[in-house]
């Protein structure tokens, strides 16, 4: 077997005084940008706060959405990014920036393509909520996106020799008098302080769901939520960005997911691919209450409505053969099992009979594409007859924000009045706009990609004029 992949991060003895973009944050979006300037020629180094490298994107299990790829047309799907825009356009609230929505349609497949020429290979199709086709890319394997995408584009920043540093933050962004970004403050390791200077900077640190602070100055209702997200993700970027005079979007905007094991010391998001393959949501009476591939907002509110405001994802032996991320939530304790479905029931302390009958009632809809109840459409390609079955508890938990830096879909950082902040650029998460009011499950991992690669492009086309003085 070939031995597997370790990523050592560069030493700060290592660290130069200057380069040309400096790029702030190691998950898909920093390392995409990173990769796609340095193949355009600049000299590019890589900020991260925490010592693990990857940030939030590591979490993500499903997939990565993009439409009219070669992929869908080996599987027989037939799409175009304007469905994809209407379904992205229709799942946010109809409140997205639609500049950027119409860039990161038109755009997702093209990154689907450049991660296959550096070997990050996604052909295998699922299908998340709010989407009508299937159109969430991902490994052959059906391996979890997160690991599989920064792993990969890890062994490419190794390949180029991309500086990488971990354990280092950015204390504040260096402006000109004019305002133009010209490098960057960092705090050392070792607590010591540092001026970097560059020709241009890339915001890429995600949102702030694990910002107590900031959630409840924007949402208080979610004060009491559990978070997926990792320990770094408390919106660094953002505040970088508003003290550089950006101005910010939807902040009040976050997404709660609504399948999130809760159970065990940390949240653990159950991905969505698993309804999307097939498994259905049972609340404690064992019935369903809602169609489990609506959007992750209608479903947070069906389960919200349930008096014990959890419920259970139902699933069998031929769903989780079609997410292999199901073994890893098992192994670590999250997943009940029973032979029989009535073995089940009695573990998971819900009537079997009624279980039963809505298991019948659904292989019954499977079978003839028909969903009486709630009208499901997708997802329903195979029904939960094999042994033996499983569940997963769920509930709701603080999962994305929308909301974010202002920025244009050149991914430039515009003040308020929507100039844009020369030298200074953002993406992914840490933006606002794109979603709307929700985000569908799949299209955060093509942001990181899109805008990734659209972030290290205008950079690198900035710096090409040495930045405006």
């Amino acid at each position: 077997m070939p031995n597997k992949f370790t990523f050592q991060a560069t030493s700060v003895a290592d660290l130069a005084k200057q380069y040309d973009i400096l790029i702030v944050g190691s998950g898909a979006t920093g390392l995409t940008a990173a990769l796609q300037a340095k193949e355009l020629g600049a000299s590019v180094a890589i900020f991260e706060k925490m010592d693990k490298i990857g940030g939030n994107t590591t979490r993500a299990s499903s997939g990565m959405n993009a439409a009219e790829t070669d992929v869908q047309l080996q599987h027989g799907i037939v799409d175009s990014y304007q469905e994809f825009y209407q379904d992205t356009y229709r799942g946010g609230g109809k409140l997205n920036d639609t500049d950027l929505l119409q860039y990161f349609a038109s755009h997702a497949a093209l990154a689907v393509d450049w991660l296959a020429s550096k070997d990050i290979v996604l052909d295998d199709l699922t299908i998340t909520g709010g989407m009508k086709l299937k159109r969430t890319h991902r490994p052959t394997n059906m391996a979890p996106i997160g690991g599989f995408l920064v792993t990969g584009l890890l062994k490419k920043v190794a390949e180029q020799k991309i500086p990488l540093f971990t354990n280092v933050h950015v204390d504040k962004l260096l402006q000109t008098a004019t305002k133009a970004v010209t490098g960057a403050t960092i705090s050392l390791p070792d607590g010591t302080t540092t001026d970097i200077a560059a020709k241009a900077v890339i915001l890429a640190t995600g949102g702030f769901g694990a910002n107590k602070q900031l959630l409840q100055k924007f949402r208080p209702d979610l004060a009491g939520y559990e978070t997926t997200n990792q320990p770094g993700a408390t919106g660094d970027g953002i505040l970088l960005a508003q003290a550089a005079g950006s101005g910010l979007v939807d902040m009040d905007q976050v997404q709660v997911h609504p399948t999130v094991q809760q159970d065990t010391d940390h949240a653990y998001l159950i991905g969505e691919a698993v309804r999307g393959e097939g498994a259905i949501l049972v609340a404690a009476n064992g019935k369903r209450f809602v169609n489990e591939l609506d959007t992750r907002k209608n479903v947070t509110n069906a389960i919200n409505q349930l008096p014990a405001k959890s419920a259970y994802l139902i699933l069998d032996s031929h769903i989780r053969q079609h997410v292999k991320a199901v073994d890893f939530y098992d192994k670590i304790g999250l997943v009940k099992h029973g032979a029989t479905l009535e073995e089940l029931a009695q573990t998971i302390d819900v009537d079997s009979k009624q279980l039963a009958a809505t298991i019948t009632s659904w292989n019954q809809y499977v079978a003839t594409k028909k969903d009486t109840d709630f009208n499901r459409s997708t997802g329903m390609e195979r029904d939960i007859s094999v042994g033996p079955f499983f569940a997963i508890h769920i509930a709701p938990a603080v999962h994305y924000t929308m909301g974010g830096i202002k920025i244009n879909a050149k991914a430039e950082v515009l003040s308020e009045d929507g100039t844009a902040l020369a030298g200074l650029f953002a993406g992914g998460e840490v933006a606002g706009g794109l979603h709307g009011n929700n985000r569908i499950g799949g299209n955060s991992i093509s942001e990181t990609v899109v805008f990734g690669r659209q972030a290290g492009q205008q950079a690198y086309k900035y710096i090409l004029g040495d930045g405006i003085k």
